[in-house]
């Protein structure tokens, strides 16, 4: 069905845990959208359905007539969850990663692009203040050419995740803002993982590769830290951005301008320490700001939600790291669209 005009847009949600239960909270606060069914056959454990009935399956969350849905459920399930709501016609925001595989991720892709439906993928990062302002200011050149981008995403063992390992948990976000803020796919990739928790996914990646454009990339991304950072650094010719995720600041590291007189360090052919600046930004909250983004995609009045294509890119860049880990290659990402292969 389809909200007319002056009507809020009916919505569902299904998986009420760790992360369902915030998609519950700003559901509510959004304006224009109206959450009138929620789901979770594990029940309401944080208890947010409030006054609705807690239903078991996507089906009965169907039948309550939905407009739009955000799907919360562990990673295997969104399959099949959002088939069912494609199915359906219900435009769905499906929270990151798309799939668990990318032949899933794939089937997902088609579903909704066959139906002329709305789908996006909650890689939230990207709606950040921090990387949003970032993102800004490098699309106007305040950079120069961009030389490399590095992220730190390390912190403890969070509960909520049973059926990835970090690289698909973690390490997308990664993959997803830096292909995001730079406009342009990865190249190539390496990586090497461990197992050190003793579960069956790995728990620490360290990668490097490069993108389509030429930039160089490093990630590092655990969960056995008990620093937690979330940090990305672009360097480029005029000097280098740091935004923290974590706090939502973004701060500028310009190239010195002082000569120095110091032969020693002076004879290095490189740059100096200049002015440093940290920007007074607004600061929203990043999920409020990826609904926004996600209902006006509904309504037909913007589009600038992570789509199904970009996470399905993403997940495959993901995959390709645990490929590159487990053969000791570097994998050579084909274009988008295109299953990548070993070099």
């Amino acid at each position: 069905m389809a909200a007319t005009a002056g009507t809020a847009l009916r919505a569902g949600l299904i998986g009420l845990g760790a992360m369902g239960r915030h998609h519950a909270r700003v559901l509510r606060e959004t304006p224009g959208v109206d959450l009138v069914a929620v789901a979770d056959p594990g029940g309401d454990p944080h208890r947010v359905a409030g006054g609705l009935e807690v239903l078991q399956d996507v089906e009965s969350l169907v039948a309550a007539g939905l407009d739009m849905a955000v799907v919360a459920v562990p990673t295997v399930y969104h399959e099949g969850v959002a088939l069912a709501l494609a199915e359906a016609g219900v435009h769905t925001l499906i929270e990151k990663p798309v799939a668990d595989t990318s032949e899933a991720g794939a089937r997902i892709v088609e579903a909704f692009a066959s139906r002329g439906l709305v789908g996006a993928v909650g890689h939230i990062e990207r709606f950040n203040p921090a990387l949003q302002e970032l993102r800004r200011r490098l699309a106007a050149g305040e950079l120069g050419e961009i030389y490399q981008i590095v992220t730190r995403r390390q912190g403890p063992f969070p509960a909520r995740i049973a059926d990835v390992g970090v690289v698909k948990d973690l390490g997308t976000h990664d993959i997803d803002l830096t292909s995001w803020v730079a406009q342009s796919p990865y190249e190539t990739i390496s990586a090497q993982v461990t197992y050190r928790s003793g579960r069956q996914h790995e728990d620490m990646v360290l990668a490097t590769g490069r993108l389509a454009n030429g930039i160089v990339v490093n990630h590092t991304v655990n969960w056995l830290s008990p620093m937690k950072e979330r940090v990305t650094v672009v360097t480029g010719e005029r000097g280098a951005f740091v935004a923290d995720t974590a706090s939502a600041d973004l701060t500028f590291h310009a190239n010195g301008t002082v000569a120095t007189q110091w032969d020693s360090i002076a004879a290095f052919r490189g740059v100096s320490e200049g002015d440093v600046i940290r920007y007074a930004i607004a600061k929203p909250e990043p999920l409020r700001v990826e609904h926004e983004a996600f209902r006006d995609a509904v309504l037909g009045v913007r589009h600038d939600v992570v789509t199904l294509e970009e996470g399905l890119q993403t997940l495959r860049v993901a995959e390709a790291m645990i490929t590159s880990s487990s053969t000791g290659t570097v994998v050579q990402l084909g274009a988008p669209g295109q299953a990548p292969g070993g070099a």
